[in-house]
């Protein structure tokens, strides 16, 4: 059979040059939130903790940079707006974040240790409780054990 009747009623997401839009606007949008993460702008998606690495997020705006260039002219003007606006964003978020001085890291201690224990992990030389007949190796054994 000649199914030429179905590629002109296609939908217009299954057309080649709207998937590679898609797939152009979803790569600028990865390296967007990649630098925006590294610039403290938005929490580390595993430790949920802000990141700031300028270099790292230098990296991947100048890589945007380097599609701009190599792509100008080939772009649709969506494509053209998505990775201008990207880098306009990228870059003011870059100016402010090397104006701005780095926010003081958590005490790693009290950031891992729930409240209640917090106390308890302030005092490391006290002796975890320990029955009373325990032998004196035994102790020194204990007292070097995590508790979770």
């Amino acid at each position: 059979m000649n199914d030429s009747h179905l590629s002109e009623k296609a939908p217009a997401a299954n057309r080649p040059e709207d998937v590679n839009t898609a797939l152009f606007a979803q790569l600028v949008m990865q390296q967007s939130s990649m630098a925006m993460m590294l610039l403290g702008k938005t929490p580390h998606p595993a430790s949920g903790q802000p990141v700031r690495d300028l270099e790292g997020a230098q990296l991947f705006i100048d890589q945007l940079e380097m599609l701009e260039v190599k792509t100008k002219g080939n772009l649709t003007p969506e494509e053209t707006a998505i990775l201008k606006q990207s880098l306009m964003s990228l870059r003011l978020a870059f100016v402010e974040c090397v104006d701005a001085p780095p926010a003081p890291a958590p005490d790693p201690a009290s950031a891992a240790t729930p409240p209640g224990e917090a106390a308890a992990a302030a005092k490391p030389d006290a002796p975890a409780a320990a029955p009373s007949s325990v032998s004196g190796e035994e102790e020194s054994r204990k007292k070097f054990t995590k508790k979770y």
